[in-house]
């Protein structure tokens, strides 16, 4: 057998009423009758209290005798099966699973460090008892293997000075990176009949060797593109600045002129200062 078996043993309270009877009854005999023959109703009565089982809400019992997997208890209640029965307990809460920071390479061979936050349950308790040594420390070994594969598959950002021009990043894309990690995870974690509720990146930053000149980087590749903008916008100034002096005909401006004006609105448009005017009170040769 290898599937789950649900089972629901004998109604505990009954069972412990004929326990209890068995076993003072018993004494009381023997007390009153003094005949040793009503001492076995009291070991039976004794023997029957070993086959108890409670089992709490959103937790469950796993049933075997002499290695042989019987079945499993899950709806809670207090339960009497037979005495040699043996019980092992399997929670069927939810888990939160946070994993240490990890160092691992991205797409790119860069040092990242990254941790991952991991909400999990079992659903099935055969295969988190017997398919696997130790359910809670399979699930802490596979989530780091599963944030060192998923690391490698994404770089940490775009850079454009590289060529890498990538859809999903692990800095920018948290939902798809997020939905890759769990159907990774899930198919890892799927042998020990376990079920991945939520899986999200916790931590994510450049390792410390790196850090630095990374913060640089992204800082210089902010200033090159807000710079790229600006001059985009005072070209697109300048041509309509032109076009209207020309339009409405307020000044006529021979090639000479007008690359001087270009040149001047462009230095006043992408200058970090506020320029300084000059005014001239003579012609536009002097």
């Amino acid at each position: 057998m290898r599937a789950e078996k649900i089972i629901k043993p004998a109604n505990g309270y009954l069972m412990l009423f004929i326990a209890l009877l068995l076993f003072f009854g018993g004494i009381f005999l023997i007390i009153k009758q003094e005949n040793p023959i009503y001492l076995i109703p009291t070991i039976i009565g004794f023997i029957g209290f070993f086959g108890f089982i409670l089992v709490n809400p959103n937790t469950s019992k796993v049933i075997l005798l002499f290695g042989k997997y019987v079945g499993t208890i899950k709806e809670n209640g207090l339960y009497w099966a037979n005495p040699l029965f043996r019980k092992k307990t399997i929670s069927l809460r939810a888990s939160n699973f946070d994993s240490e920071r990890l160092k691992v390479n991205d797409k790119l061979g860069n040092p990242v460090m990254i941790s991952t936050i991991l909400v999990w349950r079992v659903t099935n308790t055969y295969k988190a008892a017997f398919d696997v040594d130790n359910y809670e420390n399979f699930v802490r070994v596979q989530t780091d293997a599963a944030v060192r594969k998923l690391a490698s598959m994404y770089p940490y950002d775009n850079f454009a000075d590289e060529g890498v021009d990538e859809d999903i990043t692990l800095r920018s894309s948290v939902n798809e990176v997020s939905e890759a990690l769990e159907k990774e995870l899930e198919e890892r974690l799927s042998i020990a009949g376990i079920e991945v509720l939520e899986a999200r990146i916790g931590y994510l930053a450049y390792a410390q060797e790196i850090a630095s000149a990374m913060l640089k980087r992204q800082q210089a590749t902010a200033i090159v593109a807000a710079r790229h903008k600006i001059v985009q916008g005072a070209v697109e100034m300048v041509e309509m600045a032109l076009e209207e002096l020309n339009k409405k005909q307020i000044v006529e401006l021979d090639e000479e002129r007008k690359a001087a004006m270009v040149s001047n609105l462009l230095v006043i448009l992408c200058g970090d200062k506020e320029a300084s005017p000059v005014v001239n009170t003579g012609t536009l040769n002097h």
